[in-house]
C-alpha cells in the first residue's frame, strides 16, 4: 500500500492528519533533520568569526547566504539525500555532516575548512539543540496560540453568563448555588495560570562535547575559553546554557515542559468532564448542522463529541508526556541510547494535545446555555436556602441553627419556597432580617459569583 492518510498507521498521519499539519514543521522527520543541519552550519559560522580559532577564516556574505539558503530552502529532497547517507552510514547525525560537507566542497572559499563542520562536537551537541529549538518554537507558534483560543472563548463565555444562575453540585448532590459564566471564569483562570508556567520554561542547551568538558576542543585549542564561546553560541539560537552534563543534556527542561503541558492537559480534562456533565443536566445545548448525524440509528441525538475526542486524547498526550518527564532525565552513567527513540515521541505527544486543544474549542463553540433548564433546577431546590438560614440564625445567637434546618430540610423531598418562609416568619430574628430572607431565592443567592465571572480576564 502507498503511504497516505488512509493507510496510516498512526491517526495523527491519518485521520487527524490536517488537524495537526502546523506541528510538522517542527517534529517530523524532515524537520528534524532541518534543524540539525540549522545548528551545525550555525556552529560553523560561528568559530570562522573567532580570531583565535586562526585556520578558519569569517565567511563571505555571499558564502554566509548560501549558508542560510540551506536551511531557509531545505526540502523533502534534501531530506532524502541525508537519510540516503544514513543508509550507508548507519549514523543520523554524521549523515548530515557528509550532506553538509557534499555542499560545501564546491565553493572555493569552505572547501579548505570543512573539516571545521561538526568540529569537536558529539551527535548530541546537535541534537540536544535541535530538539530544544523544536520544542521552544513549536511551544511559542502553535500549542501557545492554540491554548490561548480556548482561554479567550472561556473569558468570552464567562461575560456573557456572568449572571446565569445555576444550581451548583457538590458530590453531585443539589448545592449552593453559582453562575455558569463563574464555572467557566473558573478553568480560564486555571489554564491562564497554566499558559504563563509554559511558557516561561526555558529550554536548555549544551555544545562541550562527548562527555560535557571540552577535552576534544582543549586538544585543539588549549589556551581559547570554549566555555564562553559555547554559552554565547547557546544563547544565541535562543536557549539557556547549561554548563553542567554528560554526554547528553540532561532533559531536565524537557521534563518540565512535559509535566507543564500534562498539568494544562489535566485542567482541560476537568473542563471536557465538566462541560459534558452539563450537557447531560440540559445546562447547554449543543448547536446543530442540518447534514450531521449523532447517531447512526437513533436520529434525535446531539452528542459532545467535541468534548469526548478532547478527553480521549488528553489520556493518550498525558500517558505520554509523563512517560516523556520520567525517562529522559535518567541515562546510565554518561550516556546511553534509550533517550533517542523516546525524543522522537515528542510529536505525538504534543500533537494529541494539539488535537485535544482543537476538539475543546470546537465543542465551545457549539455551545449555547439553556436558561430555562437552569430555571426549573433551581425552583426545585428551596432546600439550599438551609445555608444561609442557619448562617443568619448564628449571627443572632439563635440556639442549635444548624441542627434545625438539618432537621427541616436534609434528605426530604418537597421542600418548597411556602415551606421555607414559615420556617423564616417564626424566628427569633430581627424583621429586617427576616424581609432580606424572604427575598432570598435559589435564583438569587449566587454571592459574588457573577462579579467574579465579569472580572476574570480583565
Amino acid at each position: 500500500m502507498r503511504p497516505s492518510p488512509l493507510t496510516a498507521l498512526s491517526p495523527l498521519d491519518g485521520r487527524y492528519h490536517r488537524k495537526v499539519t502546523a506541528l510538522r514543521p517542527y517534529f517530523s522527520e524532515l524537520a528534524l533533520i532541518r534543524h540539525r543541519v540549522q545548528v551545525e552550519i550555525e556552529w560553523f559560522k560561528a568559530l570562522s568569526h573567532e580570531p583565535e580559532i586562526a585556520e578558519i577564516s569569517p565567511f563571505s556574505a555571499d558564502i554566509i547566504s548560501k549558508f542560510d539558503s540551506l536551511v531557509a530552502d531545505f526540502s523533502e529532497s534534501d531530506g532524502k539525500s541525508v537519510k540516503a547517507i544514513e543508509a550507508r552510514t548507519n549514523h543520523d547525525v554524521k549523515a548530515i555532516e557528509y550532506w553538509l560537507k557534499e555542499r560545501m566542497v564546491k565553493h572555493r572559499e569552505v572547501s579548505k575548512v570543512t573539516e571545521f563542520i561538526h568540529f569537536s562536537c558529539s551527535s548530541e551537541d546537535i541534537n540536544n539543540l535541535s530538539y530544544g529549538l523544536m520544542l521552544k518554537h513549536s511551544r511559542d507558534h502553535v500549542m501557545l496560540p492554540a491554548l490561548k483560543n480556548i482561554i479567550r472563548n472561556l473569558i468570552e463565555m464567562a461575560h456573557q453568563l456572568a449572571t446565569a444562575p445555576m444550581l451548583a453540585r457538590t458530590h453531585g448532590q443539589p448545592a449552593t448555588p453559582s453562575t455558569l459564566g463563574k464555572e467557566l471564569a473558573n478553568f480560564a483562570h486555571r489554564l491562564q495560570r497554566g499558559y504563563d508556567h509554559l511558557a516561561a520554561i526555558s529550554m536548555l542547551g549544551k555544545i562541550n562535547g562527548a562527555v560535557g568538558n571540552y577535552n576534544a576542543h582543549l586538544a585543539a585549542y588549549p589556551n581559547f575559553n570554549w566555555e564562553k564561546f559555547a554559552q554565547a553560541f547557546v544563547e544565541k539560537l535562543g536557549l539557556e546554557f547549561n554548563p553542567y552534563t554528560t554526554q547528553i543534556e540532561p532533559h531536565d527542561a524537557i521534563a518540565t515542559l512535559c509535566d507543564a503541558y500534562a498539568h494544562i492537559n489535566t485542567v482541560l480534562l476537568d473542563l471536557d468532564r465538566d462541560i459534558w456533565g452539563y450537557i447531560s443536566l440540559g445546562y447547554f445545548k449543543l448547536k446543530t448542522k442540518e447534514a450531521e448525524v449523532g447517531s447512526s440509528t437513533m436520529p434525535h441525538k446531539v452528542n459532545p463529541i467535541d468534548f469526548e475526542n478532547s478527553e480521549g486524547n488528553l489520556g493518550i498526550a498525558n500517558a505520554l508526556l509523563r512517560h516523556l518527564s520520567e525517562k529522559l532525565p535518567v541515562s546510565r552513567w554518561q550516556r546511553d541510547l534509550t533517550d533517542s527513540t523516546v525524543l522522537r515521541n515528542m510529536g505525538v505527544a504534543i500533537g494529541h494535545t494539539l488535537l485535544s486543544y482543537d476538539s475543546c474549542n470546537k465543542g465551545l463553540n457549539k455551545l449555547e446555555a439553556n436558561l430555562e433548564r437552569l430555571a426549573v433546577d433551581l425552583e426545585d431546590a428551596w432546600e439550599i436556602l438551609a445555608e444561609p438560614i442557619q448562617t443568619i440564625m448564628r449571627r443572632y445567637g439563635v440556639p442549635h441553627p444548624y441542627e434545625k434546618l438539618k432537621k427541616l430540610t436534609r434528605g426530604k423531598d418537597g421542600i418548597t419556597k411556602e415551606t421555607i418562609h414559615k420556617f423564616i416568619d417564626d424566628l427569633a430574628i430581627p424583621d429586617t432580617e427576616k424581609k432580606r430572607l424572604w427575598k432570598m431565592a435559589p435564583q438569587n443567592y449566587i454571592g459574588k459569583a457573577a462579579k467574579l465571572a465579569q472580572k476574570i480576564g480583565k
